[in-house]
């Protein structure tokens, strides 16, 4: 659920009810023809008086929009459609309209076929969202109409209104907006059951959070900071430096230039305590090895798989290629722990989830963490959303928005998608025309070294004439 592989498992009984309810909802619908909404049909019931005896049931008019990724593949797989037919309730279960939803880089994963968590296509993806109870099931005791709470499931969220076991949900506390609170289960239950159930982090101990700059980044950093001096050290892009080092990273390393290992061995040559790895591959191994004895190496994801928009065979094959295995002894020997974390698999765990969360809520109530928001997207703009995010250029949380795109954005997209088009075209004449400018500096080069011989021979030829 945080963003990582791992073997599938068998699926809850949560989690088979809503796989199969695309193959319910026809029970629900009216014959097969393409109906008015329902105003529409008040209208024709009011004109006909035998109608008015026979009142269409709410769950054949109910309509919402959810998004619905329909095969594996590039942004445009994931599509809004509208479904039909109220969702049902079981007994423990409660009706929630959503209104904010949390992006993840699982989804991205999920969406290229590589996070095994999601059912196949067509599905409705998303593990997290916020809104508010409309109706609850049988034996629910603990939530009621007109409750604000945040949400955490397998799948199935990004959508107007979703159905879940109430054990799923924690009520939002005063203060958080929706957008906050959407952002807050996956990422800062991820964090902080890696920091504190494995990581056991106390005080004056060393961190290192890669891509300090994301979700589960900024929430590592903030938990960190609820330890007394706690080192973190976190890699991001220049750019984003001064935004993390006020966050609370102590070390920040631009890992597009420079060796994170040795920088890291610059200012502990012993190694760090903790380390949290969501790349997978070659950096496993890396990791490992900063380890100083008695560290611990939580790894939670494979994002070096992920390159480009569709699946990359060879940067599948590349990460499997380079996967970390060590020997028990070698362990032993070396006084180290190596943990793997994975959110996605302790759906059954729910005791345990609320724990943390409750922790955590209480946290954000003393003002010691707080979800950083990046940027909000309406449904129609999840395109958008999955490459700010697949790019690597958000600050914190994307989060996905139920509410409708006013009329003037509708008209606006097609114009951002020309810029978007012009800019590429700008930016691959800039990348051509700096490869041509590095072919000619190479040429420059080889020339130069082909030149240097005869200088050489010219300079031997003068010292010979200066020695006669």
């Amino acid at each position: 659920m945080s963003g990582e592989d791992a073997p599938a498992q068998q699926q809850n009984a949560v989690d088979q009810k809503q796989e199969t309810k695309p193959a319910e909802e026809p029970k629900n619908e009216p014959p097969k023809t393409e109906s008015a909404p329902a105003p529409a049909a008040t209208a024709d019931a009011a004109a006909s008086p035998a109608a008015t005896t026979e009142k269409v049931p709410e769950e054949e008019t109910f309509t919402y929009r959810a998004l619905v990724l329909t095969g594996y593949g590039g942004y445009d797989k994931v599509k809004l459609q509208v479904k039909k037919g109220k969702p049902a309730l079981k007994a423990g279960e409660v009706l929630v309209r959503v209104k904010a939803c949390g992006l993840n880089f699982a989804d991205l994963m999920a969406r290229q076929g590589l996070y095994d968590r999601l059912p196949s296509p067509p599905v409705t993806p998303g593990m997290e969202c916020s809104g508010v109870v409309e109706a609850v099931g049988e034996e629910v005791t603990d939530r009621k109409v007109g409750d604000k709470v945040m949400v955490l499931n397998r799948f199935g969220l990004w959508q107007e209104v979703a159905v879940v076991p109430a054990s799923h949900t924690f009520l939002i506390p005063e203060g958080m907006s929706f957008e906050q609170a959407a952002a807050l289960p996956v990422n800062y239950i991820t964090a902080f059951m890696m920091l504190f159930d494995f990581g056991n982090l106390r005080p004056n101990q060393s961190v290192l959070v890669h891509a300090a700059a994301g979700g589960v980044g900024i929430a590592a950093t903030q938990l960190c900071k609820t330890v007394k001096d706690v080192t973190v050290f976190g890699t991001a892009s220049a750019s984003k430096h001064e935004t993390i080092s006020e966050g609370g990273v102590t070390h920040p390393i631009d890992y597009r230039t420079k060796d994170y290992v040795e920088e890291v061995r610059k200012i502990s040559p012993k190694g760090l305590d903790i380390i949290l790895d969501p790349l997978g591959g070659s950096d496993t191994h890396k990791a490992y090895n900063l380890l100083k004895p008695m560290g611990k190496l939580i790894t939670y994801g494979a994002a070096n798989m992920l390159a480009g928009q569709k699946k990359n065979l060879l940067a599948v094959a590349k990460n499997w290629y380079h996967q970390f295995s060590i020997h028990t002894l070698s362990l032993i020997q070396g006084n180290k722990s190596v943990c793997g974390f994975h959110l996605g698999y302790l759906d059954g765990e729910m005791e345990l989830i609320t724990q943390a969360m409750n922790t955590i809520l209480d946290l954000y109530k003393e003002g010691k963490v707080k979800p950083r928001i990046d940027s909000t997207w309406h449904l129609e703009q999840v395109g958008d959303a999955m490459r700010k995010m697949q790019e690597r250029n958000n600050i914190g949380k994307v989060i996905l928005t139920t509410e409708p795109m006013p009329e003037e954005e509708k008209k606006e997209e097609p114009k951002k998608e020309d810029k978007k088009k012009e800019d590429k075209k700008k930016d691959d004449k800039k990348k051509d025309d700096g490869k041509k400018e590095e072919k000619k500096d190479d040429k420059k080069k080889e020339e130069a070294k082909k030149e240097e011989p005869k200088k050489e021979e010219e300079k031997k030829e003068e010292a010979k004439k200066e020695e006669k």
